[in-house]
């Protein structure tokens, strides 16, 4: 099978090729450079040259495969919109699968409540715009296109993601710096778990399904913090930002991260038989892969 995949260069994508290829499909990357071109070749994927301000190339090799898994976004529904619109345009009765990358982000507050599918989503704004994209994607299923979206937590792994900013502070500042007080609780998901679960949605999941991408128990962040700091040798020191200071750097970007949530992934596990396996997010990083050299900084 031949699987188109956006994104495919980046933190996540990288890590869904490598597993997709190992599950003996032939993938094909969107590549926007010639230096990404290189990057997917090099990786033993076939570079298709394009981004998504383009919709008539993504449609154009969302038509020559016999799959297409989107994890690009750029956070500007202007682009992002109409990408996946001609995407799920040109699989259009076609019976080919489609997954599309949401997030976590996607639940907002969650209020002390574990969610999971079921629960009304309430988007934290900097990603607002992506519940109706989510909802287009759902309703394709009705257009013959085997359609599904996974919303995952916050990835960690190979030294990278979100968490990597906490060790990259602790090491150029000597702490680990988090926006809030910190008390508010993050849910994971490893890298490669997550990847299992893309291999296992394209072989097995239904039309029309949503999916969380969640591994384990959420933690609050300011332990995430102490953490990272620990495992960068700044011996768990951490610094808070406020919030109001954070929004003059980060914008909405801010308010996501002080987001409050615990979420369960038990539906991938019961319908695909999903089974994450991966070290908590704690021990990655105070003595995994992004303690002390072994962190490579990248998100």
């Amino acid at each position: 099978m031949r699987v188109f995949l956006t994104g495919a260069t980046g933190y996540i994508g990288s890590a869904v090729a490598e597993h997709l290829r190992a599950a003996g499909y032939q993938v094909v990357g969107l590549a926007r450079s010639e230096a990404a071109e290189r990057r997917l070749r090099d990786a033993g994927i076939t570079p298709v040259r394009g981004d998504f301000t383009d919709p008539r190339n993504l449609a154009s090799a969302a038509r020559d495969a016999d799959a297409v898994i989107s994890l690009a976004t750029t956070y500007d529904p202007k682009v992002d919109g109409p990408a996946i619109d001609a995407i799920l345009k040109a699989l259009d009765g076609s019976d080919k699968p489609f997954i599309y990358t949401s997030g976590i982000w996607s639940h907002g507050d969650t209020g002390g409540k574990v969610v999971d599918e079921s629960s009304p989503p309430k988007p934290a704004a900097l990603v607002a715009w992506r519940q109706a994209v989510e909802d287009r994607v759902l309703a394709a299923a009705r257009q013959g296109i085997r359609s599904v979206v996974i919303r995952p937590a916050i990835v960690y792994g190979r030294g990278g993601g979100i968490p990597a900013g906490f060790v990259e502070s602790a090491r150029k500042e000597g702490a680990a710096e988090f926006v809030g007080t910190g008390e508010n609780r993050w849910p994971f998901v490893h890298v490669d778990d997550l990847a299992d679960l893309y291999v296992l949605a394209l072989e097995k999941a239904p039309p029309g399904t949503l999916l969380l991408g969640v591994s384990g128990p959420s933690h609050p962040v300011r332990e995430v913090a102490a953490a990272a700091s620990r495992g960068a040798g700044a011996n768990g020191r951490t610094r808070a930002t406020p919030l109001e200071e954070a929004r003059k750097k980060l914008g909405p970007y801010a308010d996501a991260l002080v987001l409050d949530q615990q979420a369960t992934g038990k539906r991938a596990q019961q319908l695909l038989g999903w089974q994450p396996h991966a070290e908590d997010v704690l021990v990655d990083l105070e003595r995994g892969s992004y303690a002390m050299a072994g962190a490579t900084g990248g998100r």
